[in-house]
């Protein structure tokens, strides 16, 4: 099912579904940088991961992945690959894409092979670029992710807000997360919303609130941890 989309001010897409914009009117990249990248400690754990696999709950416009793929080009990590997994129930059009994407000239490139790869109506299997494979899951994560193998390495949550989209929120989505992250493998998200923290610990986070992006006061970053790991081990 395609997104219902609106565009305000002109060229700034947001979810009429959920009533809710797809990245920072301050500045998208910006936040993609603070809450993504940063939260999960990118830069400084890309030059001592042979293979990183990051997952997403939410692709949206894309631009978490472009600003990805950027800032892990800019590494210039040759013997290096990553793995971009991302799922979306509510894909938006090629079309769509393309605007959402124009605010940010300096990955036009980059935009331009995406809406190029970008199809709607199906799981996404790339080689977007030289040792940088991307999958996107259209549909519902509830039920693709339970099956399918994988560990990440890292997770974007970035589903539309917990209070309007719970679904994407919800303890047995958490779970599945948990159980599909590498041991002190890390999570970011832009909430701080106490079910949202509460079920990242039930899935074996330490979780811990930093400050948050613009106007946000704080945002929810964690690790899965050795104790959890250990107690999964047991049982």
């Amino acid at each position: 099912m395609l997104s219902k989309l609106e565009w305000r001010d002109g060229d700034f897409p947001v979810s009429i579904q959920f009533d809710d914009p797809y990245y920072s009117i301050t500045d998208g990249r910006a936040e993609t940088d603070h809450v993504f990248i940063n939260g999960n400690d990118l830069i400084q754990r890309w030059p001592e991961l042979q293979n990183c696999t990051i997952a997403e709950l939410g692709f949206g416009t894309g631009l978490n992945f472009l600003e990805t793929v950027k800032q892990w080009q800019a590494l210039n990590l040759s013997i290096a690959k990553l793995n971009f997994i991302s799922f979306e129930q509510y894909p938006i059009t090629k079309e769509e894409m393309r605007k959402a994407l124009s605010h940010w000239p300096e990955l036009e490139s980059l935009s331009k092979k995406l809406s190029e790869t970008w199809n709607p109506e199906k799981t996404i299997e790339s080689e977007f670029s030289e040792n940088i494979h991307l999958t996107i899951h259209i549909g519902d994560a509830n039920i693709i992710l339970p099956n399918l193998n994988f560990k990440a390495d890292a997770w974007y949550l970035d589903g539309f807000s917990p209070a309007k989209n719970p679904e994407l929120w919800s303890e047995a989505l958490m779970l599945e997360v948990g159980k599909h992250t590498c041991l002190q493998g890390t999570f970011a998200t832009y909430t701080a919303a106490g079910f949202v923290k509460r079920g990242l610990q039930a899935a074996g986070f330490e979780v811990k609130k930093v400050k948050g992006f613009g106007r946000k006061r704080e945002m929810l970053i964690g690790r899965k941890s050795n104790k959890v790991e250990s107690t999964e081990n047991e049982s």
